[in-house]
């Protein structure tokens, strides 16, 4: 081998070892006492610690995080299905805002759409207590027809339809209860519909 082969070979020897060095990682983590731990190979006490990827240069390559603990995970978890959750939520409101937009044309429209159900209700409840009150005087009549049996068996035609009045009379009472609970849930759906648009419309969503 010639002297110039010779060097070639030298050379080239020492540029592929210089370029190993230069892509050799040195691994370092800390230990209790915060006193660094390095080697070639992640050391044994780095195992379940943060631990950083050094070039031989004394640059930090990468960082690596510990590995969670289970009380990590669980906590990691449980934000996690909180952070869906609230999407969730969201996502619905959306929606419903969406809707709420769309059904009414300003406040002033729900004010209109309040007072129309409300008098649909109220329609029904006085066509009831007006036959609630037929019902009462016709059963008046009757009691009155019945002190003339006061010594004697009242006539079954007459104790029945006595009987039925009573009926009829407790159902119209129940129509009632539930239309007068029917205008209470109108108001109380109107009113949250209400605030909610007003609300809208201070974030600049919804129509004047």
């Amino acid at each position: 081998m010639g002297f110039l082969q010779g060097s070639l070979l030298v050379v080239a020897v020492w540029s592929l070892s210089s370029t190993a060095f230069a892509q050799r990682t040195i691994y370092c983590c800390d230990d209790d006492q915060g006193r660094p731990i390095c080697g070639d190979l992640l050391p044994s006490a780095c195992f379940g610690r943060a631990y950083r990827e050094i070039s031989p240069q004394g640059l930090v390559r990468r960082h690596v995080a510990a590995p969670l603990t289970a009380e990590e995970i669980a906590r990691r978890d449980a934000e996690e299905r909180r952070r869906k959750e609230e999407e969730a939520r969201l996502a619905v409101q959306r929606r419903l805002d969406e809707a709420l937009l769309e059904t009414y044309m300003s406040l002033d429209d729900i004010d209109v759409r309040e007072e129309r159900a409300l008098a649909e209700v109220e329609r029904t409840v006085v066509d009831v207590r007006q036959r609630e009150q037929d019902l009462i005087e016709r059963r008046e009549e009757l009691r009155r027809e019945v002190e003339f049996y006061r010594d004697r068996d009242v006539p079954r035609e007459l104790a029945s339809e006595i009987r039925l009045i009573e009926t009829e009379l407790t159902a119209y009472q129940n129509v009632i209860a539930a239309k007068e609970a029917e205008k209470d849930a109108i108001r109380t759906r109107f009113a949250s519909d209400r605030r909610r648009y007003a609300e809208l419309l201070a974030t600049g969503q919804g129509r004047r």
